[in-house]
């Protein structure tokens, strides 16, 4: 039997970017829309296992209706770029799944459904619809069935014809008959003013049809109605006829166009990594891709039970062979080397044995090639083994050359090359509870090949570095960097389990008595954590405005009680509740089980070559996104301790560095000369702005000018300035138009940096980091338009990155040759956290500052703010 499937792409992708949050990928990419429709899509190929997959979408905003009546979906808003950068990855998503798409000029998806759902019907196929538009009920028949999104996108309602009359009491046919009564005020479909869905029906079920109840007028009852039927006939039948789906469209595909077969596709695999859908990939059952280019070329080496001094030569590439992901702690299962010498696996009791090996790792004179020298560097020192000489890091060389790539593994990196041996760690370990190590022979030739990569890619990689004239980026900052942060990683920062356990006690404490006041409100005891519970309170006990529903009630989730909040005060107790709930579960309790047992800190670890923009980022545990907005979060912060009892916490931070970058950047006079004469920068641009005096800016004006002014370094929206100030989109527009009045000079920044863009292919940081852009010459405007706001944004942010990263390498130096015992613990975004001896606080109030502040060269001052205590959350 055939079964289709047609999906109303348009709509579906439309709902799936309201219902879900902005998501966006670590290279700032929105992929809340494609991940929605993505898991869509896989629900219905799991579920119904259709021989035929159509996804239709709108061709344009103009269609043959428009010729009905012109104003047809003239009061749907613009859509969102957010929403719009996404569709053309859901078009290549698509197509990489080996699903059919179409569009037709002058005719809606809802055509094109209908036209292929009756041809398909015609020859005894299954059909179903999927769609988030009622409308298309009018399609139901035998053998078609439309599903309904309900909650989002993935809970629908299926509606055959029975289900069709029990919903509307009328047969799935005489839908447009409804819609021609009472209207869609979706689609702007004005019907007959006055008539609403159920004096509709009650007609229709009445007469029958619109035909017959016009052709009945003397027999209505109710003077307004019938005037308002008479009056409005021929707006009601135009009605009747925009609702009607053309089921004899031109389409030009035929229904075995639209075979389906559920497969892998290369492009696929690629396409959802790069969208960091990790765990959609794992759920289509794909999660082994096994690398099946690799050549089982034969490498000659020798394996060591011996180390000679002919084994051990400078230039030496190195494999530390550390195969867990927190590597602090993991075994280091073996070490491999290749030279002009010949090419050597080294077991790790060989090398943890020879005092010649430990000390050739420990001699900066004799030069190593890695893939990921940090993690090396910290994995041996975690065993007390230093390892000194690293001149070429493979992963830090790849990620610099091109950010925008998805995989920097030394596979990935080696295939991009053209050198096909070298086996994914994934393909060759397995993952999760498949992970096994091979013996010995095996692991060796596995460690042997990467050795052998990284040997033959240094030279190829380090060209490309001179050629982008990113030298100077790689040796004096990415690589000594990664040594500072070495130091960082094994040092941890001492973490009081007491304090941590005592907050957890008042955390409940506190959600306890908020549980009463919430019981107290409600006036019944029930259970706050259950949806259905909470629902049934909210919405039948205290009848608060009902706002959306789902598949087992109403929904209770965070959007809906803040639209909530102004009409009844449980409201903002729950919310309340649910934060410190997830503060208590996922802080709390998570850094006590990352606490060290030996040394009793935590040691985070940190991605230096992971975000396009070069940020750093932590895990294991994040210690850049503890939450600071409710004050117990800011608690939290009282855990982290200096490692001596007499000593404190010194906290140093940023003051507006970015948008200090983009004054030098854009070289505008009036962001010049307000961070020249210390001014607040808010107050300054609200006095613009608004055009009012400093002493006449309001709190209102501050927030939304400081708004725009981060919003601009992120390359915001209208839609994403209105969703932040909660304010019109238009109301928005208008606000960054006078904006980028009051700051000419930003404006021209961000002309000139969109066509030098578009001149060079990337754009590059200050210190010369680079983003490319291969999207800025699209001709699809949405990607070009995602493409133009990255470089907007990727110069400030990225320049803002090199500028605190130049400032560690320079600041660990300088402790160095001050002499001073303290230490530099964290970096998180543009603070840096130290420890040190209260005999040394004077000392760092002057050096910390003049070391950051002097980090680069810029036509505004940097200015650092420093504050220090006996704890991180007293560094305030």
């Amino acid at each position: 039997m055939k079964k289709l499937i047609l999906v109303d792409g348009s709509g579906i992708a439309y709902r799936a970017f309201f219902a879900l949050p902005l998501l966006n990928t670590d290279k700032g990419v929105y992929t809340n829309a494609v991940y929605g429709f993505t898991t869509m899509l896989m629900k219905i190929i799991e579920e119904e296992k259709p021989t035929h997959l159509l996804v239709a979408f709108d061709a344009g905003k103009t269609t043959f209706r428009h010729k009905t009546y012109k104003e047809y979906k003239g009061t749907r808003q613009k859509t969102p770029p957010e929403l719009s950068e996404q569709l053309p990855f859901i078009h290549e998503l698509l197509d990489s799944m080996g699903i059919s798409r179409y569009e037709r000029d002058q005719y809606e998806a809802d055509d094109i459904i209908g036209t292929l759902s009756k041809q398909a019907q015609e020859k005894d196929w299954d059909v179903k619809v999927v769609t988030g538009d009622k409308d298309l009920l009018q399609l139901v028949d035998d053998r078609i069935t439309v599903s309904l999104t309900r909650k989002g996108i993935t809970d629908v309602d299926d509606y055959d014809n029975e289900k069709v009359f029990e919903r509307y009491e009328i047969e799935p046919k005489k839908i447009i008959d409804l819609k021609g009564l009472m209207g869609d005020s979706s689609d702007n479909i004005p019907g007959v003013p006055g008539v609403g869905e159920k004096t509709a029906i009650k007609l229709l079920k009445q007469y029958g049809s619109m035909e017959k109840i016009f052709e009945s007028l003397e027999d209505i009852s109710g003077k307004k109605l019938k005037e308002r039927l008479t009056e409005n006939k021929d707006q009601a039948f135009m009605s009747k006829e925009l609702a009607t789906i053309d089921c004899d469209a031109p389409v030009d595909v035929t229904l075995n166009d639209l075979a389906f077969k559920k497969e892998m596709t290369e492009q696929m695999v690629d396409l959802f990594k790069e969208l960091e859908f990790h765990s959609l990939l794992e759920r289509m059952g794909f999660e082994e891709v096994i690398d099946q280019d690799t050549k089982e070329e034969k490498l000659e080496f020798e394996s060591l039970s011996e180390i000679k001094e002919e084994h051990l030569t400078s230039p030496s590439a190195l494999v530390v062979e550390v195969l867990e992901d927190n590597y602090h702690y993991a075994d280091i299962l073996g070490f491999a080397l290749a030279n002009e010498n010949g090419r050597y696996f080294v077991p790790s009791e060989t090398a943890f044995g020879s005092d010649k090996f430990k000390k050739w790792l420990a001699d900066e004179n004799q030069k190593k090639i890695v893939f990921d020298g940090k993690r090396d560097v910290v994995a041996l020192k975690w065993r007390n083994i230093d390892l000194n000489g690293v001149t070429f890091d493979i992963q830090m060389a790849s990620y610099l050359i091109d950010p925008s790539e998805s995989n920097h593994d030394l596979s990935a990196i080696a295939k991009r090359k053209k050198f096909n041996y070298v086996f994914s760690d994934e393909a060759f370990y397995g993952k999760g509870a498949k992970r096994t190590i091979p013996e010995d022979e095996k692991l060796a030739d596995h460690l042997i090949r990467k050795a052998e990569a990284l040997l033959k890619l240094m030279p190829s990689l380090k060209k490309e570095l001179e050629e982008n004239r990113q030298s100077s980026l790689f040796y004096e900052l990415e690589l000594p960097l990664s040594l500072v942060l070495a130091d960082m990683e094994v040092m941890g920062v001492k973490t009081s389990r007491e304090t941590l356990e005592k907050m957890g006690k008042e955390i409940h404490k506190k959600l306890d008595e908020i549980e009463r006041d919430i019981h107290e409100l409600a006036g019944v005891t029930f259970n706050i954590n259950s949806p259905k519970q909470l629902g049934e309170v909210l919405f039948e006990k205290l009848e608060l405005p009902v706002i959306k529903k789902t598949k087992t009630g109403y929904s209770t989730s965070a959007d809906v009680l803040e639209k909530l909040a102004p009409k009844h005060e449980i409201i903002s107790k729950i919310l309340d509740y649910r934060q410190l709930g997830k503060l208590s579960s996922t802080y709390v309790d998570g850094l006590l089980k990352v606490i060290h047992p030996e040394t009793g800190k935590i040691h985070t670890r940190y991605n230096q070559a992971l975000t396009q923009t070069g940020r750093l980022s932590s895990t294991d545990p994040n210690l850049q996104n503890i939450p600071i907005r409710l004050e117990e979060g800011k608690k939290i912060r009282k855990a982290f301790l200096p490692a001596n009892d007499d000593w404190v916490i010194f906290s140093a931070d940023y003051s507006q560095i970015e948008l200090r970058v983009l004054a030098h950047i854009a070289e505008d006079k009036n962001l010049i000369d307000a961070f020249e004469n210390e001014m607040d920068i808010h107050t300054k641009t609200a006095m613009d702005v608004f055009g009012v005096g400093e002493e006449e800016v309001t709190d209102l004006m501050r927030r939304q000018a400081k708004a725009v002014n981060f919003g601009i370094v992120y390359g915001i929206s209208d839609y994403g300035l209105s969703q932040n100030l909660g304010i019109t989109r238009k109301e928005a527009g208008e606000f960054i138009d006078r904006y980028l009045n009051s700051f000419p000079g930003v404006k021209q920044y961000m002309e000139d940096i969109v066509q030098k863009a578009k001149h060079d292919g990337y754009v590059t940081t200050l210190l010369h980091r680079r983003r490319y852009l291969p999207e800025i010459t699209s001709r699809n405007f949405n990607r070009r338009s995602f493409a133009e706001r990255t470089a907007m944004n990727t110069p400030i942010q990225g320049s803002a990155a090199d500028i605190i990263k130049k400032a560690m390498i320079n600041m660990a130096g300088r402790l160095e040759k001050e002499e001073l015992t303290a230490n530099m613990l964290l970096q998180v975004h543009d603070e840096l956290i130290f420890e040190a001896p209260k005999n040394e606080i004077d000392r760092l109030k002057k050096i910390v500052p003049e070391v950051m502040e002097n980090a680069v060269s810029l036509n505004v001052p940097l200015k650092v703010d420093y504050a220090y205590g006996a704890t991180w959350y007293d560094a305030k």
